[in-house]
């Protein structure tokens, strides 16, 4: 398995660590809960050196990738940062992606369970360009730390204006002493920041959050937390809610394609796509009790089967049992009553709006 630069400290702080497409991650330190709530209330910090961050240069880098990825890429400005899906020929969706503008290159952030077959995809298409795709997922290190102290604790180590960044930007930034980039990204539902640094900072850097952070309830979290807080806030994790058959309109993500801007790969087949009337819908499900809905459970209205659960989890923040599905959109409207199959016992559900939290 492959391990970020911090793997040791993993070890070492009791981090109960797991093979996560590939590499050695951290589930958890302490309880799931304790650090969803440190997320929710203070700040929690992740190691996500396991993304990919893939960078992009030469005359055709901005061309090159407008063909690729679904959303506009030519009216990013520098420090813009936008999502996108890659799509194959039919429309499926290979993988979701961050796509960043700076005035020197862009760059790619992919999920770690795809880099290596978005490479291959990337250098399939990209004879015909004039481009450098180079891989820096091994040279840098990532975090994320994420919650209402986050911008206190990181301004104390770095040069940028954190309050001044808006939502879904990112520049280069003094990190610590050493050169990085700062975005206004995340994967939870709340503010904060995601921040990359070369390799052989890594575990200092890290440290350093630490220290800054525990005297505003900083607390180390791992991807059992991860998972609970995106599933709160209704974001939609590769391998559940999409996968090579799903289509972005299906999975709510029209957000992200932008079919009248440029001929990129999939579009012609996404352009038959929208029109169709027989798509599923991606809902919130409130169940009632403390039973788990997990992926592949199936969904019922009466007695027709109406759709399948992608994820579901016990919010820590709610203390409610919630789950994401797609069901038919006969059955797709908000207060919708449903039941779920859990192991051969049939358990209520509504259809609630997503997300399932928003923070104030």
């Amino acid at each position: 398995m492959l391990k970020t630069a911090i793997h040791d400290w993993h070890v070492d702080h009791d981090g109960r660590m797991v093979d996560f497409a590939g590499w050695s991650m951290p589930v958890q330190y302490s309880t799931i809960t304790d650090e969803h709530t440190a997320v929710r209330t203070a700040a929690g910090m992740f190691d996500i050196a396991h993304m990919g961050r893939l960078r992009f240069t030469g005359r055709d880098a901005c061309r090159f990738l407008d063909y690729v990825v679904t959303n506009d890429v030519t009216r990013l400005k520098p420090g813009d940062i936008r999502y996108a899906l890659v799509t194959n020929q039919e429309g499926g969706i290979l993988d979701d992606v961050l796509v960043y503008r700076f005035d020197a290159c862009y760059m790619l952030v992919v999920n770690a369970s795809n880099r290596e077959k978005i490479l291959d995809w990337l250098k399939q298409h990209s004879a015909r360009f004039e481009v450098d795709i180079e891989d820096q997922t091994l040279s840098q290190f990532m975090l994320a730390i994420q919650g209402p102290q986050a911008i206190d604790i990181l301004a104390e180590l770095t040069d940028v204006d954190l309050a001044s960044m808006k939502y879904y930007t990112g520049q280069a930034a003094t990190i610590n002493g050493v050169t990085g980039i700062v975005s206004r990204t995340g994967y939870t539902g709340e503010d904060g920041f995601e921040a990359i640094v070369p390799v052989e900072s890594a575990a200092e850097f890290w440290q350093a959050l630490i220290a800054k952070g525990q005297p505003h309830g900083l607390k180390p979290a791992g991807l059992g937390c991860r998972d609970t807080l995106r599933l709160e806030a209704a974001m939609p994790l590769y391998g559940h809610e999409m996968n090579e058959s799903t289509d972005p309109f299906t999975a709510g993500l029209s957000f992200g394609v932008k079919l009248k801007a440029g001929d990129f790969i999939g579009r012609d087949a996404l352009m038959k796509t929208r029109e169709r009337d027989d798509l599923k819908v991606r809902v919130g499900l409130e169940l009632v009790g403390r039973r788990i809905a997990r992926e592949d459970v199936a969904v019922y209205w009466g007695k027709q089967l109406a759709g399948h659960v992608t994820s579901g989890t016990f919010s820590p923040t709610l203390q409610k049992s919630i789950a994401m599905a797609y069901v038919d959109k006969s059955c797709s409207d908000v207060g919708t009553e449903l039941n779920v199959n859990i192991r051969g016992k049939e358990h209520p559900a509504k259809i609630v709006a997503l997300p399932f939290y928003s923070r104030k």
